[in-house]
Protein backbone atom coordinates (compact mmCIF):
# COMPACT_ATOMS: atom_id res chain seq x y z
CA UNK A 1 0.00 0.00 0.00
CA UNK A 2 1.31 3.33 -1.15
CA UNK A 3 2.59 5.56 1.84
CA UNK A 4 -0.18 8.57 2.53
CA UNK A 5 0.74 11.41 1.89
CA UNK A 6 -0.04 14.27 4.49
CA UNK A 7 1.76 17.60 3.80
CA UNK A 8 3.57 19.42 1.16
CA UNK A 9 5.58 22.47 0.37
CA UNK A 10 8.58 24.37 0.64
CA UNK A 11 11.45 24.14 3.33
CA UNK A 12 14.82 25.03 4.13
CA UNK A 13 16.80 22.01 5.06
CA UNK A 14 20.90 22.36 6.46
CA UNK A 15 22.81 20.08 4.31
CA UNK A 16 24.06 16.53 6.23
CA UNK A 17 27.80 16.88 4.32
CA UNK A 18 28.49 21.20 3.09
CA UNK A 19 26.36 22.50 6.20
CA UNK A 20 24.81 24.75 3.86
CA UNK A 21 21.51 26.02 3.88
CA UNK A 22 19.05 25.27 0.97
CA UNK A 23 15.27 25.52 0.21
CA UNK A 24 13.77 21.88 -0.91
CA UNK A 25 10.56 20.47 -1.52
CA UNK A 26 8.96 18.53 1.58
CA UNK A 27 6.53 15.89 1.53
CA UNK A 28 5.69 14.27 4.18
CA UNK A 29 3.95 11.25 4.89
CA UNK A 30 2.60 8.16 7.28
CA UNK A 31 5.93 6.93 7.52
CA UNK A 32 8.69 9.42 6.58
CA UNK A 33 9.41 12.75 4.84
CA UNK A 34 10.76 12.87 1.78
CA UNK A 35 12.44 15.82 0.32
CA UNK A 36 13.47 17.13 -3.13
CA UNK A 37 15.58 19.47 -4.56
CA UNK A 38 12.68 20.89 -7.07
CA UNK A 39 9.14 20.63 -6.56
CA UNK A 40 9.03 19.17 -10.14
CA UNK A 41 11.71 15.81 -9.27
CA UNK A 42 10.24 12.46 -9.39
CA UNK A 43 13.35 10.82 -7.15
CA UNK A 44 14.06 12.53 -3.66
CA UNK A 45 17.41 13.54 -2.87
CA UNK A 46 16.89 12.07 0.53
CA UNK A 47 14.03 10.28 2.72
CA UNK A 48 13.63 10.43 6.68
CA UNK A 49 11.75 7.93 8.10
CA UNK A 50 9.79 8.54 10.80
CA UNK A 51 9.42 4.79 12.79
CA UNK A 52 11.00 5.55 15.82
CA UNK A 53 11.84 9.28 15.53
CA UNK A 54 11.76 12.51 18.07
CA UNK A 55 10.79 16.09 16.69
CA UNK A 56 12.36 18.99 18.50
CA UNK A 57 10.61 22.12 18.54
CA UNK A 58 11.93 24.72 18.70
CA UNK A 59 15.27 23.36 17.91
CA UNK A 60 17.56 26.75 19.59
CA UNK A 61 21.09 25.20 17.94
CA UNK A 62 21.39 27.92 15.55
CA UNK A 63 21.38 31.83 17.11
CA UNK A 64 21.47 33.17 14.18
CA UNK A 65 18.72 31.23 12.76
CA UNK A 66 14.33 31.50 13.91
CA UNK A 67 11.94 29.09 13.31
CA UNK A 68 14.17 25.60 12.81
CA UNK A 69 12.80 21.95 14.08
CA UNK A 70 15.17 19.19 14.03
CA UNK A 71 14.23 16.06 13.50
CA UNK A 72 15.96 13.13 14.84
CA UNK A 73 16.10 9.26 13.39
CA UNK A 74 16.07 5.95 15.30
CA UNK A 75 19.85 5.91 14.02
CA UNK A 76 20.61 9.22 15.93
CA UNK A 77 20.50 10.81 12.01
CA UNK A 78 19.87 15.03 12.86
CA UNK A 79 18.33 16.72 10.13
CA UNK A 80 17.51 20.22 10.55
CA UNK A 81 14.61 21.98 8.75
CA UNK A 82 14.01 25.95 8.98
CA UNK A 83 10.45 27.38 8.19
CA UNK A 84 9.57 30.68 6.65
CA UNK A 85 7.12 32.12 9.44
CA UNK A 86 5.53 30.96 12.50
CA UNK A 87 2.23 29.49 11.26
CA UNK A 88 4.23 27.27 8.93
CA UNK A 89 6.16 26.02 11.57
CA UNK A 90 3.40 25.15 14.11
CA UNK A 91 1.70 23.48 10.92
CA UNK A 92 4.38 21.42 10.07
CA UNK A 93 5.61 20.46 13.49
CA UNK A 94 1.76 19.44 14.77
CA UNK A 95 1.46 16.95 11.55
CA UNK A 96 5.14 15.53 11.92
CA UNK A 97 4.44 14.67 15.56
CA UNK A 98 1.23 12.83 14.94
CA UNK A 99 2.23 11.23 12.36
CA UNK A 100 4.96 10.02 14.81
CA UNK A 101 2.30 9.06 17.62
CA UNK A 102 -0.07 7.59 15.10
CA UNK A 103 3.34 4.74 14.26
CA UNK A 104 4.26 4.21 17.69
CA UNK A 105 0.48 3.47 18.01
CA UNK A 106 0.03 1.47 15.24
CA UNK A 107 -2.93 3.56 14.10
CA UNK A 108 -3.93 5.42 10.60
CA UNK A 109 -2.97 8.66 10.79
CA UNK A 110 -6.14 11.13 10.54
CA UNK A 111 -6.75 14.81 11.46
CA UNK A 112 -7.73 15.95 14.55
CA UNK A 113 -11.27 17.13 15.07
CA UNK A 114 -12.05 20.24 15.18
CA UNK A 115 -13.61 20.32 18.40
CA UNK A 116 -12.22 21.88 21.66
CA UNK A 117 -10.65 19.48 23.98
CA UNK A 118 -10.36 19.92 27.86
CA UNK A 119 -7.82 21.07 29.74
CA UNK A 120 -7.24 21.69 33.15
CA UNK A 121 -7.68 25.51 33.86
CA UNK A 122 -4.39 26.32 35.35
CA UNK A 123 -2.55 24.69 32.44
CA UNK A 124 -0.76 27.41 29.86
CA UNK A 125 -1.24 27.13 26.06
CA UNK A 126 1.52 29.41 24.85
CA UNK A 127 -0.67 29.21 20.67
CA UNK A 128 -3.86 30.29 22.53
CA UNK A 129 -2.16 32.89 24.97
CA UNK A 130 -0.27 34.55 21.71
CA UNK A 131 -3.75 34.99 20.32
CA UNK A 132 -4.68 36.80 23.15
CA UNK A 133 -1.83 39.27 23.16
CA UNK A 134 -2.28 40.02 19.64
CA UNK A 135 -6.24 41.24 19.95
CA UNK A 136 -6.08 44.46 18.99
CA UNK A 137 -8.72 45.79 22.00
CA UNK A 138 -7.48 43.96 24.97
CA UNK A 139 -3.81 42.47 23.81
CA UNK A 140 0.01 44.29 23.75
CA UNK A 141 -0.13 47.58 22.37
CA UNK A 142 2.08 48.17 19.87
CA UNK A 143 4.54 51.50 19.81
CA UNK A 144 7.09 53.50 17.62
CA UNK A 145 10.14 53.56 20.11
CA UNK A 146 13.14 55.17 19.66
CA UNK A 147 16.37 53.45 21.51
CA UNK A 148 20.29 54.21 20.43
CA UNK A 149 19.31 56.45 17.62
CA UNK A 150 17.30 54.31 15.97
CA UNK A 151 13.24 54.19 15.53
CA UNK A 152 11.93 50.84 15.99
CA UNK A 153 8.00 50.34 14.42
CA UNK A 154 5.70 47.56 15.98
CA UNK A 155 7.25 46.83 19.34
CA UNK A 156 7.00 46.96 22.90
CA UNK A 157 9.54 45.97 26.11
CA UNK A 158 9.76 43.48 28.08
CA UNK A 159 8.36 45.24 30.96
CA UNK A 160 5.29 45.83 29.22
CA UNK A 161 4.42 41.99 28.33
CA UNK A 162 5.06 41.52 32.09
CA UNK A 163 2.53 44.32 33.11
CA UNK A 164 0.04 42.52 30.78
CA UNK A 165 0.70 38.77 31.78
CA UNK A 166 0.22 40.09 35.22
CA UNK A 167 -2.82 42.39 34.73
CA UNK A 168 -4.84 39.15 32.07
CA UNK A 169 -4.18 37.29 35.97
CA UNK A 170 -1.95 35.17 33.60
CA UNK A 171 0.51 35.81 35.85
CA UNK A 172 0.70 36.38 40.13
CA UNK A 173 3.58 37.95 40.00
CA UNK A 174 7.31 39.51 37.89
CA UNK A 175 9.20 36.43 38.27
CA UNK A 176 6.23 34.26 37.04
CA UNK A 177 5.69 36.51 34.28
CA UNK A 178 8.91 36.50 33.07
CA UNK A 179 9.18 32.66 32.71
CA UNK A 180 6.19 32.58 30.71
CA UNK A 181 7.22 35.51 28.47
CA UNK A 182 10.66 33.28 28.13
CA UNK A 183 8.58 30.35 26.80
CA UNK A 184 6.64 32.91 24.36
CA UNK A 185 10.20 34.20 23.08
CA UNK A 186 11.65 30.06 23.27
CA UNK A 187 8.87 28.98 20.96
CA UNK A 188 9.99 31.91 18.39
CA UNK A 189 6.18 33.66 19.06
CA UNK A 190 7.76 37.12 20.26
CA UNK A 191 11.26 38.17 19.06
CA UNK A 192 14.34 40.29 19.96
CA UNK A 193 14.07 44.06 18.66
CA UNK A 194 17.66 45.76 19.39
CA UNK A 195 20.98 44.70 21.39
CA UNK A 196 20.01 44.36 24.90
CA UNK A 197 17.37 42.20 24.17
CA UNK A 198 19.39 39.83 21.28
CA UNK A 199 22.26 39.97 23.86
CA UNK A 200 19.66 38.50 27.23
CA UNK A 201 18.70 36.07 24.35
CA UNK A 202 22.44 35.06 24.05
CA UNK A 203 22.90 34.86 27.56
CA UNK A 204 22.00 31.59 28.37
CA UNK A 205 19.66 32.96 31.12
CA UNK A 206 16.80 31.25 32.45
CA UNK A 207 14.87 34.22 31.76
CA UNK A 208 15.47 35.17 28.51
CA UNK A 209 12.80 37.94 28.19
CA UNK A 210 14.38 41.19 30.16
CA UNK A 211 12.24 43.17 32.32
CA UNK A 212 13.37 46.47 31.57
CA UNK A 213 12.87 49.34 29.37
CA UNK A 214 15.61 49.44 27.02
CA UNK A 215 14.64 45.66 25.88
CA UNK A 216 12.29 45.44 23.16
CA UNK A 217 10.75 42.67 21.37
CA UNK A 218 8.25 42.22 18.70
CA UNK A 219 5.51 39.84 17.81
CA UNK A 220 7.17 37.29 14.86
CA UNK A 221 4.07 37.93 12.51
CA UNK A 222 3.94 41.96 12.84
CA UNK A 223 5.00 44.40 10.79
CA UNK A 224 7.71 45.35 12.60
CA UNK A 225 10.57 47.34 11.43
CA UNK A 226 13.74 49.18 12.62
CA UNK A 227 14.74 53.21 10.80
CA UNK A 228 18.15 53.63 11.44
CA UNK A 229 20.13 57.05 11.07
CA UNK A 230 22.68 57.69 8.62
CA UNK A 231 25.88 59.64 9.00
CA UNK A 232 24.88 63.26 8.57
CA UNK A 233 21.96 62.00 11.15
CA UNK A 234 19.14 61.74 8.72
CA UNK A 235 16.23 59.64 9.44
CA UNK A 236 16.32 56.66 6.78
CA UNK A 237 12.40 56.13 6.73
CA UNK A 238 11.27 52.57 5.08
CA UNK A 239 8.03 53.27 4.05
CA UNK A 240 7.29 50.55 2.21
CA UNK A 241 7.87 48.62 5.30
CA UNK A 242 4.93 50.31 7.61
CA UNK A 243 2.15 48.02 6.55
CA UNK A 244 0.95 45.12 8.10
CA UNK A 245 1.85 41.58 7.30
CA UNK A 246 -1.23 40.07 5.05
CA UNK A 247 0.62 37.38 3.89
CA UNK A 248 3.27 35.76 3.93
CA UNK A 249 4.79 31.98 2.20
CA UNK A 250 7.18 31.05 -0.08
CA UNK A 251 6.80 30.83 -3.93
CA UNK A 252 8.36 30.15 -7.08
CA UNK A 253 9.20 33.25 -9.37
CA UNK A 254 10.54 33.71 -12.79
CA UNK A 255 13.92 36.02 -13.44
CA UNK A 256 13.63 39.01 -15.09
CA UNK A 257 16.34 38.34 -16.88
CA UNK A 258 17.59 35.12 -17.12
CA UNK A 259 13.85 33.93 -16.97
CA UNK A 260 14.81 30.86 -14.39
CA UNK A 261 12.60 30.03 -11.60
CA UNK A 262 13.68 30.54 -7.92
CA UNK A 263 12.16 29.54 -4.88
CA UNK A 264 11.33 33.20 -2.89
CA UNK A 265 9.73 34.08 0.49
CA UNK A 266 7.36 36.63 0.28
CA UNK A 267 5.41 38.85 2.54
CA UNK A 268 2.69 41.10 1.66
CA UNK A 269 1.62 44.22 3.39
CA UNK A 270 -1.15 46.82 3.19
CA UNK A 271 -1.40 50.46 3.25
CA UNK A 272 1.44 50.77 1.71
CA UNK A 273 0.66 48.41 -0.87
CA UNK A 274 3.79 46.52 -1.06
CA UNK A 275 4.98 42.42 -1.40
CA UNK A 276 8.37 42.13 -0.74
CA UNK A 277 10.80 39.27 -1.84
CA UNK A 278 13.63 37.04 0.33
CA UNK A 279 16.33 34.65 -0.28
CA UNK A 280 14.39 32.01 2.36
CA UNK A 281 17.96 30.84 3.24
CA UNK A 282 18.77 34.11 4.41
CA UNK A 283 16.06 35.82 6.33
CA UNK A 284 13.89 38.44 6.28
CA UNK A 285 16.54 41.50 7.18
CA UNK A 286 17.69 42.30 3.78
CA UNK A 287 14.84 42.31 0.67
CA UNK A 288 16.00 41.13 -2.84
CA UNK A 289 13.20 43.11 -4.05
CA UNK A 290 10.13 44.29 -4.00
CA UNK A 291 6.49 45.14 -5.73
CA UNK A 292 4.31 47.67 -5.64
CA UNK A 293 0.86 46.68 -5.91
CA UNK A 294 -1.05 49.56 -5.74
CA UNK A 295 -3.23 49.40 -9.32
CA UNK A 296 -1.72 46.22 -10.65
CA UNK A 297 -3.91 43.03 -12.04
CA UNK A 298 -3.54 40.12 -10.96
CA UNK A 299 -4.31 36.88 -12.72
CA UNK A 300 -3.98 32.91 -12.70
CA UNK A 301 -2.53 31.93 -16.03
CA UNK A 302 -2.50 28.70 -17.88
CA UNK A 303 1.17 29.45 -19.41
CA UNK A 304 4.17 31.55 -19.04
CA UNK A 305 6.96 31.81 -21.46
CA UNK A 306 10.34 29.68 -20.94
CA UNK A 307 8.16 28.17 -18.36
CA UNK A 308 8.32 24.24 -19.49
CA UNK A 309 11.94 24.50 -19.90
CA UNK A 310 12.28 24.80 -15.83
CA UNK A 311 9.82 21.95 -15.37
CA UNK A 312 7.54 23.85 -14.01
CA UNK A 313 3.72 23.57 -14.79
CA UNK A 314 0.63 24.76 -13.12
CA UNK A 315 -0.74 26.90 -9.97
CA UNK A 316 0.50 29.75 -12.00
CA UNK A 317 -0.14 33.81 -11.84
CA UNK A 318 0.68 36.92 -13.01
CA UNK A 319 0.63 40.66 -11.40
CA UNK A 320 1.27 43.16 -13.64
CA UNK A 321 1.92 46.39 -12.39
CA UNK A 322 0.75 50.22 -12.78
CA UNK A 323 4.03 50.49 -14.91
CA UNK A 324 3.70 47.56 -16.88
CA UNK A 325 6.11 45.42 -15.49
CA UNK A 326 4.80 41.55 -15.34
CA UNK A 327 5.83 39.25 -12.50
CA UNK A 328 5.02 35.34 -12.76
CA UNK A 329 4.73 32.93 -10.05
CA UNK A 330 3.94 29.95 -8.91
CA UNK A 331 1.83 28.58 -5.68
CA UNK A 332 2.70 24.91 -4.28
CA UNK A 333 -1.12 24.52 -4.74
CA UNK A 334 -3.87 25.46 -6.77
CA UNK A 335 -5.55 26.03 -3.39
CA UNK A 336 -2.35 28.38 -2.50
CA UNK A 337 -2.76 30.18 -5.85
CA UNK A 338 -6.46 31.30 -5.30
CA UNK A 339 -5.62 32.60 -1.54
CA UNK A 340 -2.45 34.72 -2.78
CA UNK A 341 -4.69 35.92 -5.84
CA UNK A 342 -7.40 36.87 -3.66
CA UNK A 343 -4.66 38.44 -0.75
CA UNK A 344 -2.99 40.70 -3.32
CA UNK A 345 -6.22 41.91 -5.20
CA UNK A 346 -7.61 42.97 -1.75
CA UNK A 347 -4.02 45.03 -0.58
CA UNK A 348 -3.70 46.58 -4.39
CA UNK A 349 -7.49 48.00 -4.34
CA UNK A 350 -7.85 49.53 -0.39
CA UNK A 351 -3.68 49.82 -0.17
CA UNK A 352 -1.71 53.38 -1.30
Amino acid sequence: MEPKQIKEGYLVKKGTVLNSWKVVWVVLSDDGVEFFKRKADSAPKGMIPLKGAVLTSPCQDFSKRTLVFKLSTAKNQDHFFQATHLEERESWVKNIKRAITCLQGGVKFARKSTRRSIRLPDTINLSELYILMRDQENGVKEQKLEKEKRVYNHCFTGGTVVDWLISKDKARNRPEALMLATGLLNEGFLQPAGDVSKEGVEGGAVSTILDEPNALYYFADSGFFCEGYSSDEDVIVKEEFRGNIIKQGCLLKQGHRRKNWKVRKFILRNDPAYIHYYDPTKGDEYPLGSIHLRGSVITAVEFVPDAKRYDVDGNLFEIITSDETHYFLQAATSEERNEWIKAIHTVSKTGK
